[in-house]
């Protein structure tokens, strides 16, 4: 029955990796994506265009590893409400794959390896990933009081971007910071998306959900925090002197934003999903925009002579 754990632990090795996976979601990279598209963007424009390799490398690992440790200890948090949702009554805890002791050692283990990576960059990045880390724990409990916890989750799928600009400069100089709260925008809309899907089941079991808390105005709510990303990107490409090719990239972007708006028009559980799924491409589409202006740029000087 809906509701019920059942016991269904791993009996081979090859059995206790495929619920690892399945636990930190290896088999659904869109977590990833969503974190690492404006964390690669903040990284570009920090830099200029021209981010040393090794700090690329850091950020796409840690990105991987974090999100994959704030799975585990979602998933430990939520274990009580799981059980009860249709999407998420096949989790390894749920099914009894994996233990709660054991959820919380692999996320741990994954959060230190993160830890580890950003050892290498400098002191101001090293205590922005430990405030990181403190939000990312504290995640999962916002959704037990807080209205829109959808804002919570924006600043720790954001935090990604002050980090970048402290990786390459030693500081959060600007845009920094109001590139978070921009990101943080995107992250409601995408993630409103999501709730949309759990509404029914969020309702009876009393998750709290951006979703819920809109109400009717719901598909308004994220069109406003489409186009508040939109217009912040924007104003960062003109403060950043940033070229046609961004825009660009932003006129891509805001192409898929009304994509979703169109799938997400009925409130189907089924097109809610693939809206929020087709997300990454949002945000790739503004790295690549950011990522080929500045390469284009640094191919445009003048011959001498």
């Amino acid at each position: 029955m809906a509701g019920e754990r059942t016991s269904a632990a791993p009996r081979t090795l090859a059995q206790r990796i495929d619920a690892w996976e399945r636990l930190v979601r290896l088999d659904k990279p869109i977590g990833t994506l969503l974190l690492l598209w404006p964390t690669l963007t903040a990284l570009w424009i920090a830099a200029r265009g021209a981010p040393p390799l090794s700090l690329v490398l850091i950020f796409a690992l840690g990105t991987l590893l974090m999100r994959s440790a704030g799975c585990a200890v979602n998933d430990w948090a939520d274990l009580g409400y799981d059980a009860h949702v249709k999407r998420t009554q096949g989790r390894p805890l749920v099914t009894g794959e994996v233990m709660p002791r054991e959820a919380l050692a692999v996320g741990a283990v994954l959060a230190l390896a993160a830890f580890a990576l950003v050892l290498f960059t400098n002191r101001a990045t090293i205590l922005l990933s430990v405030a990181a880390l403190a939000i990312a724990i504290a995640y999962p409990f916002f959704k037990r009081f807080f209205a829109v916890p959808q804002a919570f989750l924006g600043i720790a799928f954001s935090f990604g971007i002050p980090m970048a600009f402290a990786a390459v400069r030693g500081e959060v100089e600007w845009p920094g910071w109001p590139m978070l709260a921009i990101n943080l925008l995107w992250v409601i809309a995408y993630d409103t998306e999501y709730a949309m899907v759990d509404r029914d089941d969020d309702v009876r079991i009393g998750i709290r959900t951006s979703a819920i808390a809109f109400g009717r105005f719901d598909v308004a709510a994220i069109a406003l925090c489409y186009a508040g990303y939109i217009a912040g990107m924007v104003w960062v490409g003109r403060l950043m002197a940033l070229g046609p090719i961004y825009f660009l990239g932003l006129l891509a972007a805001l192409g898929c934003a009304a994509y979703h708006l169109w799938l997400i028009r009925r409130r189907e559980r089924d097109r809610c999903f693939r809206a929020f799924l087709h997300n990454h491409w949002l945000g790739f589409a503004v790295f690549a925009g950011t990522a080929l202006d500045y390469a284009l740029r640094a191919h445009a000087w003048p011959r001498a002579g």
